[in-house]
């Protein structure tokens, strides 16, 4: 959904639909659903084959601080973070059974 008026728009920049892949080889996307005027987000993650992880996807929660949006841990214990570059692209950094995966998606 797109977001509401009075939506600061330093938060409005992470609203939509993100794809990229993790270390190179791990496809991701991130659906940021949701934004509040005090940054909070709902948002969607799915992943394809991640190490032993198959593929699933992920309902969230969680809030942007300054440039960054940081998801309450997702339901199959993956931790989700996005840094917003200054070229518009995310840096998002995915954590599961203690490995990290980074990569750069960008707004599709």
């Amino acid at each position: 959904m797109p977001p509401g008026e009075g939506i600061p728009a330093k938060y409005v920049a992470f609203s939509g639909i993100w794809g990229g892949r993790l270390d190179g080889m791990y496809d991701g996307k991130l659906a940021v659903l949701t934004i509040s005027r005090g940054g909070n987000v709902t948002a969607t993650y799915a992943w394809g084959d991640v190490a032993d992880n198959k593929p699933g996807v992920a309902d969230g929660e969680g809030k942007i601080f300054g440039n960054t949006l940081k998801l309450r841990r997702l339901p199959n214990g993956g931790d989700v973070s996005a840094v917003m570059q200054a070229d518009g692209t995310l840096t998002v950094t995915y954590g599961l059974a203690d490995r990290t995966y980074t990569g750069t998606f960008t707004k599709q």
